[in-house]
């Protein structure tokens, strides 16, 4: 793991909020609570954020903190690959989101590629897994695994909803500007280059 300011923070929090959630000593509640508050107002004048913005982002969890699951869908055609375009930022990205509890790892993608993409997919396996963590030059708050599946696409079409405003495919040579935090011109040369799977359930 790359050494930075940031997986300090990262850790470190984690560290407070496990210890809010399994304390039972009422001073060592509000020992966690200042060092919470203070953390999280390092963290946002790093980033150029309202605190209380971070702190409503941060603190949603509770209990023993671990990275979150995004999950994400390869389409190919040819030599081209479908990208979504953000309805806000305008910024285009692989089609996909948070694992929601409930549904396998292959129901998740298959749910957010027809969410953002309004087409049904069969998924062909796992590609790779991608730790924001890694990339100190995209710095995020939270820890992210990223998994990205290869899917097929069997039937539908696409309708703007509320979080897309369009799709199209892209070669590796004619993308788009894209949503760094989500999806990186790198990350795409490998999942293009990549030929094998992994069945996931």
């Amino acid at each position: 793991m790359p050494s930075s300011l940031l997986t300090t923070q990262r850790a470190m929090l984690a560290l407070i909020q496990s210890g809010l959630a399994y304390t039972t000593d009422p001073f060592d509640k509000d020992r966690y609570q200042k060092l919470q508050t203070l953390l999280i107002q390092q963290m946002a004048a790093a980033a150029n954020v309202a605190t209380a913005d971070l702190t409503a982002a941060l603190t949603q969890d509770s209990g023993y903190i671990t990275p979150k699951i995004d999950v994400r869908g390869l389409i190919r055609h040819g030599n081209q690959l479908l990208l979504v375009q953000d309805i806000k930022t305008k910024l285009w990205a692989l089609p996909g989101g948070f694992a929601d509890v409930g549904y396998t790892p292959t129901e998740n993608v298959q749910r957010e590629v027809w969410e953002e993409t309004g087409r049904h997919v069969a998924v062909q396996g796992l590609i790779t897994v991608f730790d924001t963590a890694l990339r100190v030059d995209i710095p995020q708050p939270f820890q992210y695994y990223k998994l990205v599946f290869a899917c097929e696409i069997t039937d539908g079409q696409f309708e703007p909803n509320i979080e897309v405003a369009q799709t199209a495919y892209f070669t590796l040579d004619n993308l788009p500007p894209l949503s760094q935090n989500r999806t990186t011109e790198e990350q795409l040369a490998q999942l293009m280059a990549s030929s094998t799977t992994i069945t996931v359930d």
